[in-house]
């Protein structure tokens, strides 16, 4: 009868445990995408490379908030227009929302294409 801790079991477990854990050494990385240069290009170092992805990171950001200005403005539009046709509101308050929004979503655009050609 066969322990429950006999060492032949504990050979056969950690050669399993072994093979498993060398599975991912064994597969090549052929089939991967290779990493893409940043926008500016891969520079003529590896600092002015880092900086060239620290750009296309700060402008993935900008876009991101611009994105997110977006759907604010967006919401407070649709709340204001659920409120026009319950009675609160009306159609020229709602106007004026919409109004005000494109005009803040235009100079935040402005702001951020400004503030990314300082980079």
């Amino acid at each position: 009868m066969e322990t429950r801790f006999s060492p032949a079991r504990l050979v056969q477990r950690t050669a399993i445990a072994l093979g498993l854990a060398s599975l991912p050494a064994l597969s090549f990385a052929q089939g991967l995408p290779q990493l893409e240069n940043p926008s500016r290009g891969a520079g003529s170092g590896i600092m002015q490379t880092i900086r060239n992805y620290g750009y296309d990171i700060v402008l993935l950001v900008a876009l991101l908030v611009v994105a997110s200005m977006f759907v604010g403005v967006c919401y407070h539009a649709y709340s204001t227009y659920s409120e026009v046709q319950t009675g609160r509101k009306t159609w020229g308050q709602f106007g004026l929302v919409v109004a005000v929004g494109a005009i803040l979503l235009v100079i935040g655009i402005w702001l951020l294409t400004e503030a990314t050609g300082i980079l």
